[in-house]
This record gives structure tokens, sequence and C-alpha cells, in this order.
């Protein structure tokens, strides 16, 4: 994954003041006419241009997180690129109940030479009775090269997610794969194994990811394949962390005739990463990104001159390296000009490259009376970009 730099829902609510964010106030930008048409005739999810508009020294918005009971998470994402034929590159203990396991890594084996392996995420049962195990949400994509594809449509298959039926059962030291389809497929070198697995147990387990030859069986592989250093020249991090969801609501209510304003999630200074330990060192652990942890955000909005708001979002960073040249993400949105939902960003092809570029995310019309309104949608930091990813609100002219 890339980044701005490169205990779960066992905790009690805890109240966190972004006091860093600037206090919201005037934008001394006005929307020209031709850019507020251009973002009236736009589709949802589209691309549109927005030259001298976009850049990071927009007003921020104010805001408090709340830390939200949820699953324990689990990321394995460091090291992101499986440099041996077989090896572990994660391994966790977890409890009876919910676990959120997010796998981002890639078949990186070219020595002696670049060979096809599989990338598995199992579970043991550790404890003594039998393990009875149902998927909660359920996101798996095939491996491939194309990680921004594979990012955006992870999370647009884990946000249309369901909980399944079925409960399968693991016996007393039993290891199985998490994801049956995962333990079939072929990964060749360079690609991203992905997925996203919330799922609840009722006895203690042990998760690990590893690597290993196609025919090799996975219990054979977990005993005697080494356990990888964390800490590589790439990915997020690795361990179990403290955080899963967190509830965003704005430090005080938006009004168009205030201007341009931008909210600005998972920065690493406004938002600092989130802080889990490492299971195998025991060492403490940082979530570079973020990236696994919902966003469930809620702002107050008004219109006391008449305008609505079109929210967009952008690659602010793509002038940051190679690696950031372009950026892909996928939410749910409230209900605006646009009917509430799932929305792939951008809909309309695979990246948003740079500025001028911004995706549409919705369009939010004024109230009749100017009453106070609530915006609502889920984000989550977009795995192969880099972060941040700011989402601006411009007040638009609904009927220019």
């Amino acid at each position: 994954m890339k980044q701005l730099l490169t205990r779960s829902g066992r905790l009690a609510l805890l109240l966190i003041s972004s006091r860093l964010c600037l206090p919201f106030q005037a934008s001394a930008q006005t929307l020209p006419a031709q850019l507020n048409q251009q973002l009236l005739d736009a589709s949802q999810g589209s691309i549109v241009e927005l030259p001298g508009l976009l850049n990071e020294q927009i007003t921020k918005i104010g805001y408090e997180k709340i830390v939200l009971p949820g699953p324990q998470y689990i990321i394995s994402d460091d090291p992101e690129y499986i440099r041996v034929p077989e090896a572990i590159a994660l391994q966790e203990q977890v409890k009876p109940g919910a676990v959120r396991l997010y796998v981002y890594n890639v078949n990186g084996v070219k020595e002696p030479a670049k060979i096809t392996t599989k990338i598995v995420a199992v579970i043991k049962n550790t404890g003594r009775e039998v393990m009875h195990l149902r998927m909660l949400k359920y996101s798996s994509q095939k491996p491939g090269v194309s990680y921004f594809q594979v990012g955006k449509q992870g999370l647009a298959d884990y946000f249309a997610a369901t909980p399944q039926a079925t409960v399968r059962t693991v016996k007393p030291g039993q290891v199985v794969a998490i994801d049956p389809a995962q333990e079939k497929a072929l990964v060749k070198y360079d690609e991203l194994v992905h997925g996203i697995y919330e799922f609840v147990t009722d006895q203690p387990g042990e998760i690990s990811v590893l690597q290993t030859s196609p025919e090799t069986p996975i219990a054979t592989a977990l005993k005697r394949a080494p356990v990888l250093h964390s800490k590589s020249h790439s990915g997020a991090g690795r361990g179990l962390f403290g955080v899963s969801n967190y509830e965003v609501l704005s430090g005080d209510t938006l009004d168009t005739r205030n201007g341009m304003v931008q909210l600005v999630l998972a920065d690493g200074k406004d938002d600092p990463w989130v802080l889990g330990r490492e299971g195998t060192t025991g060492a403490l652990a940082t979530l570079a990104g973020n990236y696994g942890v919902l966003y469930n955000v809620e702002l107050k909005w008004k219109s006391t001159d008449g305008k609505g708001l079109a929210l967009v979002t952008w690659n602010a960073r793509s002038d940051n390296n190679q690696w950031c040249g372009g950026m892909a993400n996928t939410m749910v949105v409230s209900k605006g000009k646009f009917r509430e939902g799932i929305i792939q960003l951008p809909a309309d092809r695979l990246i948003t490259k740079r500025a001028p570029e911004a995706i549409l995310v919705q369009v939010f019309p004024p109230a009749a009376n100017g009453a106070v309104q609530t915006i609502r949608f889920t984000y989550s930091p977009p795995g192969a970009s880099c972060l941040p990813t700011p989402l601006i609100f411009i007040p638009i002219d609904m009927q220019p």
C-alpha cells in the first residue's frame, strides 16, 4: 500500500478532538460559472476538471472522532512483497468474537527465478472445543497486477457484502483457509492478493498469512515456514490494531455562504495513525495509512444563500513520487442529487491522476427553508493510493 509517509471493538467509546484542524471560515475563492455548470452536468463518480480550484490550503473542517465498538482488526501488509517462496507474512492470536482481517500481499519472489505461488490467510483453532466460524462480510478478488482496480473493487464488494448463513466447523488444532477460493488461486510474480474478511468465531484462534507453493498443503507450510520480519521498505504495517471503526462528527454546521471547505482524514497528523501490537514480537505497531479502518462520517450543513454543496475528491499527492500518480476509491454516500449507495471513484475510468482532475461524489441540494441537513458517508483510506485523499465541499448554484 501507499501512504503519506510511508485493540479493537472491546475498547470503550473514546472521544478524540481534532484540535489541529483550522476553524471553519470563509474561503476567498468563488466558483466560476463554467466550473459550476460542469459540476451540475457531471454524472456521479465521473471526473471533472476544476482548474485553479484544487489545493491543500482550502480551509479544513474541524471534527470530533469517536472510537466505535468493532471487531478485532488485523492487517497483513508488512512486508507487502513476500520475497521468499515459503514464509509467513503475519501471525496473530485472536479471542472468540468478531474479527476483521485485511490481506494485502504480493508475490515478490524473483530470485533465483520468478515463480507462481499461493498466498493464503489461514486460521488455526487454538481452543479446546470445535470452532464455529461464520463470515459476516466478505470481499476477495482474483490476484492481479492492477492494484488500483483490486483495491477499489475490494472496498465495493466489502460494502455490498451481507452476512452468510453457512457456519464452518474447525476442530481443535485444525488449520483451514479463511477463504477457500484463496487457497486455490495461483499467484504469479508481482500479483496482489487482496481480501477483506469480517467473521465471528466462538473459540480462540491463530491467524496467519502464508505464501507457499500451489501444491503444498497449508497445514504443512504453516508448521515449517519462517515468520518474516516486519518493517520492510514497503507496506502500511501489520499486527492487531486498537481501532477498526470511527464515527466522525463535524465541529460546526457548514454553511454554503462561507465558501469551500475540506475534510481531511487519514493524514497521519490531524488524524493520527492507529496503534497496535505485532504478535510475533510484541512490539508496538503503527498502521501508516489507517487502511481498512472505517470512518462513518456525519456532517451538519445549511444553506443561507440558496446554494447546494458538491462533494468532490482528488489525488492531492500526485507529485510525491512515482507511486502516487493515481488514486481510486469507493465510498458509501447518502442521498442527494443522486441516489444513496455505493459509488466507485472514479466510476468512468480506473483512476484519477492529478489536479485539475476531481471526482464528483455527490451533489446535495439546499433545503427549501434553509433548514439544517445531514450528510452521511462511509470512507476508508483507499488501498494502493497515497494519502490523504481530501474530501472537498464546494458551494454550487443549483440554477445558474
